[in-house]
């Protein structure tokens, strides 16, 4: 996988990024989400490549990247350091602009990216999600149903990192049931994310990736109502998957930026660079392009 991509590890003000990068051109930052790796976008970032400068990162607490320890307010995991991480990275690279296209998680990251660092992010493309605040403060039985994992991980430690701790493999294939195909997710990629989440270290990280949602991000979140974005924004989310059952995504984006929003339902579940790759890339030509 990321054949030709140059493999990297930033350290940052407050960790080690794990990265490939790969091709020319402007730059792209692809942001993976929960629980899987950089290794999501392996079907997708070489054909970005032969257009831009592709940087693709393990954020931190997952994958390769480094896994700093947490404290009672879940700091160290919130979105803004986070994106801190991939603010530096892209320094570190020589990068100072560039678009942003982020999964599930990343996709959170790639929002606050957008919100700190204003002057950096031309363009945002998010997959599958709906804004952190929006979901919480809209929250109801079937979102809560939907969403149970978000409940579950966000409990103190070490109550849901020794529950899913007895069996993570068995826990990681029940978490991939949204995948509409089964056949999307490539063997190498899934011995990838076995491994990578098989680590004590990863369990945690990930769960206060979670617990950092429902606290101290959710503060920054508030405290940036009323400042909305000034960036074009691409939304795709999954038909198969529930964010478009639950929300009226291109709506709901529209109230966070100034900038035009567009997107829509892909044929999929919640993996879209897995599942739909050439979709994905079909909808990324036309909205990357100058």
């Amino acid at each position: 996988m990321f054949e030709g991509f140059e493999r990297k590890r930033v350290t940052t003000s407050g960790t080690e990024i794990n990265l490939v990068v790969g091709g020319s051109g402007p730059g792209l930052l692809l942001l993976h989400g929960y629980p899987q790796t950089h290794v999501i976008w392996h079907k997708v970032a070489p054909l970005l490549a032969q257009h831009f400068t592709v940087v693709v990162p393990d954020l931190r607490g997952y994958g390769d990247s480094g896994k700093p320890a947490t404290d009672a307010a879940h700091r160290p995991y919130s979105k803004r350091e986070m994106a801190l991480d991939q603010a530096e990275v892209m320094s570190a690279l020589g990068i100072e602009t560039f678009a942003v296209v982020g999964h599930d998680r990343g996709a959170r990251v790639g929002h606050r990216l957008a919100r700190d660092h204003r002057d950096r992010v031309t363009k945002l493309c998010t997959l599958d999600i709906c804004p952190t605040l929006d979901m919480y403060e809209t929250t109801d039985m079937a979102f809560a149903s939907a969403y149970y994992h978000w409940f579950f991980l966000i409990q103190p430690a070490d109550y849901p990192e020794r529950m899913i701790g007895q069996d993570p493999a068995f826990y990681l294939e029940k978490k991939l049931k949204f995948l509409a195909d089964g056949n999307a997710i490539t063997p190498e990629a899934m011995a990838e994310y076995q491994r990578c989440f098989a680590m004590p270290e990863t369990i945690h990280a990930s769960c206060e990736d979670y617990r950092a949602a429902a606290t101290i991000d959710l503060e920054h979140d508030r405290a940036d109502r009323d400042r909305p974005l000034d960036i074009p924004i691409l939304a795709l989310w999954g038909e198969k998957g529930i964010i478009g059952r639950l929300y009226e995504p291109l709506t709901v984006w529209q109230r966070y930026t100034t900038g035009p929003v567009s997107g829509g339902a892909v044929a999929s579940g919640h993996y879209i660079p897995e599942e739909a790759p050439d979709r994905l890339m079909a909808e990324l030509t036309g909205f990357l392009a100058d």
